[in-house]
């Protein structure tokens, strides 16, 4: 089956990589290449993915780890956006993985090239700890979802745990500016629900990385409510 895989490229700001965006979209490469990837992240990336449906929105798809998990019976098309032309470059490669078409578009998740009530899931993985206006972004997200329409989302989040959080705020400053604008100190499931969806289900992992430290995690399948 031969799959659809354009990169829309707007004019706009966002056209050329910056250095910086370089360096990280090349470090996230070879961090998705790693056993870690493969041994913690890949099976909760398919648990996620197995509930998408129907026309289907990924949001900051980055290099397109999840494009090979989508499933035909199920996903009819994927739109995938991110603002980064060089994780595109490696997403245009993953796409020849991928069972379902894909279109690849340059775009950020607080401005959406797509209008109101277009999707039936939309996916975030790794996406909203660094969106730079996160609530922005799922606002947007609620705009371009149909309404009961499925948000499917696995991120990294603030931890529970009292000294955990006065770690994640000591390293956030570095890792914004040096790991792709990374927040590792953000409450994702709050800010969902403040965009005003419903949260179904929300399942917290915890994965070992850095040695000894648990990164706290979250799967959250969410309603676009009324």
């Amino acid at each position: 089956m031969s799959q659809q895989h354009t990169i829309n490229q707007p004019e706009n700001h966002l056209e050329q990589a910056m250095p910086s965006h370089r360096r990280f979209a090349r470090s996230y490469e070879r961090i998705s290449n790693s056993e870690w990837e493969q041994r913690y992240m890949k099976p909760l990336r398919e648990k996620l993915i197995t509930r998408a449906n129907g026309l289907v929105l990924e949001v900051g798809a980055g290099n397109g780890l999840n494009f090979a998990t989508y499933d035909p019976a199920h996903v009819e098309h994927v739109e995938a956006i991110d603002p980064n032309p060089t994780m595109l470059g490696y997403a245009r490669e993953r796409v020849k993985t991928a069972r379902v078409p894909i279109t690849l578009t340059q775009a950020t998740a607080e401005a959406l090239p797509f209008a109101d009530a277009t999707f039936d899931t939309i996916v975030a993985t790794l996406v909203f700890c660094s969106v730079t206006d996160p609530l922005k972004g799922l606002q947007e997200i609620k705009r371009v979802l149909k309404p009961g329409g499925k948000l499917l989302i696995l991120e990294h989040v603030r931890s529970h745990n009292r000294l955990i959080v006065i770690a994640q705020n000591i390293i956030t400053p570095f890792t914004i500016r040096f790991v792709g604008n990374c927040h590792w100190n953000r409450d994702t499931a709050q800010t969902v629900r403040a965009a005003g969806f419903h949260i179904d289900t929300e399942q917290g992992h915890r994965l070992p990385i850095a040695g000894s430290f648990l990164m706290p995690l979250i799967l959250v399948e969410a309603t676009n409510s009324p």
